[in-house]
Formats: C-alpha cells, structure tokens, sequence
C-alpha cells in the first residue's frame, strides 16, 4: 500500500536536498538580483502605462532562461518543465504559485533583449561577478572557434542565389519568411559540411573562464575575429591559438604592442614544418588543449546547435549559454575550494 501524507511536499524537498540539487547550490555563489539590474539597466522593462498584466519580476526571467541554457530546453519544454518540475519552481520562486511563465512570455523576454541590443548584457554581468568573486583572468589566454550548427534550410538554386545577395524571393509569404534563416551560411571543416554560425571565444589559462566572444556566420574564417576577443584585462600577455590563427603581419604588430604569440605553425606540402616546429607546435598544445575543455563544457549544455532562426537571435542564444558555462564553472570552482579545506 501506498502511504501518503499531508506533508508529502516539504518531505520531498528535503529529500532533494539531501540528494543533492545543483541549482540550490549555485544560488548559494551567484547573486541573481544584481544579474536582473544589470538586464534591466541594458533593456529597461517596459511600461505599464496601457494597463494590463505586470509582467514577471525580471530576476525570475533571468533564472528562467539560465535554467532553459543550463539544460538544453526549448521554450516549449521550458514551460513544461517549469509546471512539471520541483527543483526548477523552487529555484526561480514558483513553489506556490498558480502562474509561470508560458513560452509566449519566455520568446517575449528574449525580444525584449534582442531590440534593446542587449545579448551581452548576461555574459557581461556574469563576468563582474567572477571578478568580484576573485576569479580575474589569469594566466595568459587561449582562442579558438567552434561551429554551432542551426536548422538546415530548403531552397531551391534560385533561392539559394537570393539569399547569398541578401536577398529574399518576393513570393515568399511572411509566414515563410520568419521560418526562413536568411543570415546562416554553410562552411566545411575537416572534409564535412555544416550550416549555422560560428562562436569565437576567448579563455583564460588558468580557471578555464570564458572572457570574450564573437558570434558570426559559420563562412567567416576564424582569424577575422582574433583580435576583437582578445582580453586585454588578462594578468599574463601569453596568447595561445592553434594553426589556423597565423598571420605573420598581425603577429609582428601585436607583438610590438606587448603581446607575446604562441600559434602554432603549419606547413604545406611543397614546404613541411621543421623538427623544431613540430617541438614547438606540441608545446603550445599542450596547453592550447585546455580551451577545447571549454568548448566540450558548452557542448554538453547544447551549445553545439541552435533551434532559433538569424544571427540576432543566435548572438542572444550564445550569450547565454556561455553565462550559464561561466556560471556552472564559477560554483566547480566555489565548491572545490571550500572542499579543499
């Protein structure tokens, strides 16, 4: 027989604590209420002045949308999860509520962030907590990038030259036109083919803590963005990248700048690399290596694909799958310090 009792809810809750729930221990390290000011202050809530029904406190927004990136969820999932699930209703402050935001208020607040020009704002206010919490970048920094492939398009050949003029066939209905990504663009990597955008990024060496990104079309070559992620706040002027980074005119010019440039070097069939290169490109490996821990890291949050459609809304996605990297990292690095005392 089942039993049952009147206090069943606050006897799960405790037995979740005891289990162990990962976003009651991030709330613990992260302060929520500042993340939400420094979202409003880059896009201000809108006014009630037509009436209506307020909208949800923005601090509860962004623990919604870090919750959707920290677990891979679409916005219909996100409010399946958030009528479904007790850890994510306790960490956004539903437990007792009738009301949660639906996926029309979900999509809503992240419009709201795309016309105010706000992407960035999450990932620049989970860096100044990093730095507030001690977590400067260090070390020197690695940059690379990764793929991030979005939903293949079916076109025809004349579309297809349409969209590489920017351009959009006039027959097209609107509702076709808002399923249609016209900023995406296809590239190949190691003999493959893939269709989306690309995330350049910035870590640093020494706690593995993203610190610039760049989000561009999957066709545009990784170098162009070399310098626009470089951190000029890092305490070590060592910068790490692999082969596909060289440029013998930007490495003088930054070099005279105080740079010091670990790219690895690659060599072509008429003229291979040289013993001492080889040497070279391994050490640098050796360490380079540790920005692909990153890239894995975002990788198992999903960061490998986007279910949104144009670059404005890739830029926003990626933002804050990296804050919510950033995040997830910053509590490995609280908790492992405290346990090693």
């Amino acid at each position: 027989m089942i039993k049952t009792s009147l206090f069943a809810d606050q006897e799960r809750e405790a037995k979740l604590n005891k289990l162990g729930d990962a976003l009651r221990v991030m709330e613990q390290h992260v302060d929520f209420a500042a993340l939400a000011d420094e979202v409003d202050r880059a896009a201000p809530r809108p006014s009630r002045e037509r009436g209506g029904r307020p909208p949800f406190p923005t601090e509860l927004m962004v623990r919604v949308l870090l919750i959707q990136q920290l677990f891979n969820l679409s916005d219909e999932q996100m409010e399946f999860q958030l009528l479904d699930r007790l850890s994510f209703q306790r960490f956004v402050g539903l437990r007792s509520s009738s009301q949660i935001p639906d996926r029309t208020t979900i999509w809503t607040f992240k419009e709201r962030l795309i016309q105010a020009g706000a992407s960035e704002s999450i990932f620049e206010a989970v860096n100044r907590q990093l730095s507030k919490h001690g977590y400067i970048a260090r070390g020197g920094q690695m940059v690379d990038a990764s793929i991030v492939q979005a939903p293949k398009q079916s076109l025809s050949k004349n579309e297809k030259a349409l969209v590489k003029e920017n351009a959009m066939p006039i027959e097209w209905k609107p509702a076709k036109r808002r399923q249609k990504d016209m900023d995406a663009r296809w590239t190949k990597k190691h003999g493959k083919s893939y269709f989306g955008y690309k995330v350049s990024a910035n870590a640093d060496k020494r706690y593995k803590l993203v610190r610039k990104i760049k989000v561009s079309t999957a066709s545009e070559h990784d170098t162009l963005h070399f310098e626009e992620v470089l951190d000029p706040a890092n305490t070590n002027r060592n910068i790490l990248a692999d082969k596909g980074y060289v440029d013998g005119e930007r490495e003088e010019r930054l070099s005279k700048q105080g740079w010091r440039m670990h790219i690895q070097r690659k060599g072509s069939k008429d003229k291979p690399i040289s013993a001492a290169q080889e040497r070279r490109n391994k050490r640098i490996a050796k360490t380079r290596a540790r920005i692909e821990h990153v890239f894995a890291g975002m990788a198992q949050l999903g960061g490998k694909a986007l279910r949104t459609i144009g670059l404005a809304r890739a830029t926003l996605q990626l933002n804050w799958k990296v804050a919510a990297y950033n995040l997830r990292r910053l509590v490995y690095l609280k908790e492992a310090r405290v346990e090693a005392f």
